[in-house]
């Protein structure tokens, strides 16, 4: 007992705690010192790797251009100056951190997107902050698993699934246009469509993926809110450098809150996907009585859905795909809706031959919805529809990384682990690509016959891309 005591004792004191701590402390300085000198040297290695691309004002060499990418106006003016000034690309740093290559030239994003498969991979940039929220799913993951669920997810965008959804989105859009005339009634006589919207096609993507009423466009929803949080705080993350690394963000203010959400999200999900395994266990059993039988939607699908193995997804990988149809069709699809409106108040007479052809086929019939067949015949609209996402494209631009060099037009080349981003706003307001980008293309819009209905003359340059991705 004496000799313990006495090692204790030595152990305990004062010099040796010191000591201790002195050695803890070397040992931490010198693992810091270790990772900023290979930091450096890997930062080195891709400013001249990178050389062969020009590269916008930085702020110092080792900054580089953090905290110049806005998701603003700003931001998008700044997209502009980039593609005016260096026409198909430019390289771009963030901190000795990331390494960019930003496109924005068909010729130049085709060799990045013909790229194979098996040395494409997602980045940490965009990609990793959505991995708590939707896991492995089709809109992350590479290689072989990518491809095995693309094959199991095609079903559930095959042309007899998207037909029963129309029913369900002339729903969603009724109860958005009588809540407007409600409102137009009571006095108000401004709105913010962007949150009607959203609420719509949330409501929508609700009813099409779980056969769930969620009512979120008349009362408040904790998942509809959830949802809208978890989009926010992405936005927020990926725009604060510090906040990318996990042990970081998880401490503070916003990583708190982003696991409440996601908490709600996931629960809700889970419990709407083991309904849905009761529901088609018992209709697989009454399906030789003469039970009607409920439509299939999105989660009946894929959880139906097998490989060439006969085996499907399990449930966590289910949740990933059901949270990801959420994630990635709500905000996108509201983007595009609301700048189709603006655009077309901006151009009255376009609207107005829009709606002209819309009343046109609903002509004779009792009630005015739009059925899966209407579709390919509105071709001014369908044409409208296309110039705004165009011009506004819901989403900005996409990035990839590559395991091996990429070779591009005028010897440039990629070197494996830089972040390609494809900026789609870019390439659609490229001047080398369209002629006069920021303006709304008649041609576009009326070419042909289409030209002569509205009033106007087709330009004699076109404004078709001289090259596609």
């Amino acid at each position: 007992m004496s000799v313990l005591q006495g090692v204790l004792h030595q152990v305990l004191s004062w010099a040796a705690l010191c000591h201790i701590l002195s050695v803890v402390g070397t040992g931490l300085c010198t693992v810091a010192v270790v990772w900023m000198v290979k930091l450096l040297v890997r930062h080195a290695w891709y400013t001249h790797k990178l050389s062969c691309f020009s590269k916008p004002h930085a702020d110092s060499w080792l900054i580089g251009h953090l905290g110049q990418m806005k998701s603003t106006e700003e931001g998008l003016m700044q997209v502009d100056d980039l593609v005016q000034t260096y026409k198909h690309s430019c390289s771009w740093f963030l901190g000795p951190f990331y390494h960019l290559v930003r496109v924005f030239h068909p010729d130049y994003i085709k060799s990045l997107l013909m790229a194979p498969a098996s040395i494409t991979v997602k980045d940490d940039l965009i990609y990793a902050h959505l991995r708590p929220w939707l896991g492995q799913s089709l809109l992350i993951s590479n290689g072989d698993e990518w491809s095995r669920r693309r094959r199991l997810l095609n079903p559930a965008f095959h042309f007899d699934a998207l037909k029963t959804y129309v029913t369900m989105f002339n729903a969603s859009a009724n109860i958005m246009h009588n809540k407007w005339r409600r409102l137009v009634a009571e006095g108000r006589t401004n709105l913010e469509m962007f949150d009607h919207v959203t609420l719509m096609t949330l409501d929508s993507l609700l009813k099409c993926a779980f056969s769930y009423n969620s009512n979120c466009q008349e009362s408040s929803s904790e998942y509809v809110s959830a949802i809208v949080e978890l989009s926010d705080l992405i936005i927020d993350r990926r725009h604060k450098i510090l906040h990318h690394w996990d042990w970081i963000y998880w401490r503070t203010h916003q990583g708190k809150r982003f696991k409440k959400a996601l908490s709600v999200v996931h629960s809700f999900t889970r419990e709407v996907i083991q309904k849905h395994r009761t529901l088609i266990s018992q209709q697989i059993k009454s399906e030789f009585t003469t039970t009607p039988q409920r439509k299939k939607d999105f989660a009946d699908i894929i959880l139906t859905s097998k490989d060439e193995d006969g085996k499907g997804l399990t449930d966590e990988e289910i949740q990933a795909e059901a949270n990801t149809f959420m994630f990635a069709g709500h905000d996108t699809t509201a983007s595009a809706i609301c700048w189709i409106l603006y655009n077309l108040a901006r151009h009255q007479h376009y609207q107005e031959t829009c709606r002209q052809e819309v009343m046109d086929l609903m002509e004779g019939r009792d009630r005015h919805e739009i059925q899966w067949e209407d579709l390919s015949n509105l071709p001014f609209t369908t044409m409208c529809i296309r110039e705004s996402l165009r011009l506004h494209s819901p989403v900005q631009a996409v990035t990839r990384k590559y395991t091996k060099d990429i070779a591009l037009p005028g010897d440039c080349t990629v070197p494996k682990g830089t972040i390609c981003l494809v900026s789609i706003y870019g390439t659609h307001h490229n001047p080398d690509v369209w002629t006069n980008p920021q303006e709304l293309h008649r041609s576009e819009i009326c070419p042909g016959r289409a030209a002569s209905c509205c009033g106007v003359d087709t330009p004699q340059v076109s404004s078709e891309p001289r090259g596609e991705p």
